[in-house]
C-alpha cells in the first residue's frame, strides 16, 4: 500500500469514530448535501429559463444573484417541496390505518402491534405521554401534524411565489 493510500484510510476511520460527528450525524449530512445541491442546481436551470422567457419577450434579463428573489424561483421551488409533503404526510396518515400485504412498512395483518397499545405513563417516559390528553393525541399524530404543516407552508409559498411571477411579468 502507497503511504496515500494509508493516509486516506486513516483519515475515513478518524471521521467515522463512533463517537465523532460525522458518526452520529451522518444521514443528516448528506441529505442536508443533497438538498443544497439539488437546490443549486434548480437555482441554475431556472436562471437560465428565466432570462430566457425574459428575453423572449423583450423584457431585460436579471443578474445571477437577484435570481432568489423572483417568483420564478421561489414558485418553482415550493412547487417541488408542496407536492413532496403533501405525499409524505398522506403516506405517514395512510399508514396508520392502512395494511399491505408483503410491505415492511405495513402493520402485520393478524396481529396488533406495539404501536397500537395505549401509551402508559411511566417516569421515563416522554412528557405529553405523562401528561395525556390533548398533549398525548398531539404527540401521536405529530409526525402527520408536521408534514401537514410544511405542506400548508409550502402551498403559501408556492401561491406568493406564483403571485409575485406573474406581477412581474405583466
Amino acid at each position: 500500500m502507497s503511504i496515500f493510500s494509508l493516509t486516506w484510510h486513516y483519515k475515513f476511520y478518524i471521521i467515522l469514530k463512533k463517537d465523532s460527528f460525522v458518526y452520529r450525524n451522518g444521514l443528516s449530512i448528506v441529505f442536508l448535501s443533497l438538498t443544497v445541491v439539488a437546490l443549486f442546481a434548480q437555482y441554475c436551470f431556472g436562471f437560465v429559463e428565466y432570462n430566457k422567457a425574459l428575453s423572449e419577450k423583450g423584457m431585460p434579463e436579471i443578474m445571477f444573484n437577484n435570481y432568489i428573489t423572483t417568483g420564478h424561483f421561489i414558485e418553482g421551488t415550493f412547487e417541488n417541496w408542496e407536492s413532496e409533503f403533501f405525499q409524505m404526510g398522506l403516506y405517514i396518515a395512510l399508514t396508520v390505518f392502512l395494511r399491505q400485504k408483503g410491505s415492511a412498512e405495513s402493520k402485520s395483518l393478524d396481529e396488533m402491534e406495539d404501536v397500537d397499545r395505549v401509551p402508559v405513563p411511566v417516569q421515563d417516559a416522554p412528557w405529553p405521554v405523562r401528561k395525556g390528553g390533548v398533549y398525548l393525541a398531539v404527540y401521536q399524530y405529530s409526525l402527520s401534524i408536521a408534514f401537514f404543516l410544511l405542506f400548508f407552508l409550502s402551498f403559501m409559498a408556492h401561491a406568493y411565489g406564483t403571485w409575485l411571477d406573474n406581477a412581474y411579468r405583466r
